[in-house]
């Protein structure tokens, strides 16, 4: 009788045993696999829009460039009367793959010069390009995009769509050389360049750059 309860003793201390041993790993079995599914729709919904609740992020963000560049960082740091003489604000769409004039852009159609809402340019004072005296003002910048040279264009229908150009509102048109074959940029892009009497507007993506000079007398 003593040897039966003996052995049964033996018995429930081993399964004791085994099953502490056994807890654990079931345990974390159980967490990696709550871990590995996914969550719930409305819960993923949640946490993606918990970054910004008020707006998404544009995947092409709107940027400003001036001349001279850094204008705003010149005029609070200058002791000078430092003056802006323009400025330009766009969208950066990015190639993503693509390539500017296979996917994105077609030659000999307008096109906004960036994304999303129209591109525009700020001159503070009157300038001269290619031999024309521009107005001071605001406009929208556009292209018409051809092979060797591409037309820019300024136009007056301003706060609008980029994709919708109104052409009886252009007021100067400007052809430019364009060149291929240089360093890729992902971004599109658009900046002044200092040159000797003003500056260059510089437009750049894919392997193409053009160049709108703008002078200043």
């Amino acid at each position: 009788m003593k040897k039966v309860l003996f052995i049964s003793c033996l018995s429930l201390a081993l399964a004791m045993v085994m099953s502490c041993n056994q807890r654990p790993s079931t345990k974390k079995a159980q967490e990696d696999s709550a871990r590995s599914r996914p969550l719930p729709s409305h819960i993923r919904d949640t946490a993606a829009g918990a970054v910004n609740s008020y707006a998404p992020v544009d995947i092409s963000p709107m940027d400003m460039s001036y001349y001279p560049k850094d204008y705003p960082i010149l005029k609070i740091a200058s002791d000078s009367n430092i003056s802006a003489d323009m400025r330009v604000i766009y969208s950066r769409p990015h190639l993503n793959g693509r390539r500017l004039f296979h996917d994105v852009v077609k030659y000999n159609e307008p096109w906004r010069l960036g994304a999303n809402e129209a591109t525009e340019i700020d001159f503070f004072h009157p300038v001269n390009i290619q031999g024309t005296r521009v107005k001071a003002g605001r406009y929208i910048i556009y292209c018409l995009p051809h092979e060797n040279t591409w037309t820019i264009v300024l136009n007056s229908n301003l706060d609008s769509w980029g994709l919708e150009q109104d052409r009886q509102l252009d007021v100067y048109k400007f052809d430019i050389p364009v060149v291929h074959n240089n360093p890729m940029v992902e971004y599109f892009t658009m900046v002044f360049e200092k040159k000797d009497g003003g500056a260059n507007l510089v437009i750049a993506w894919d392997e193409v750059v053009a160049r709108l000079p703008i002078d200043f007398k």
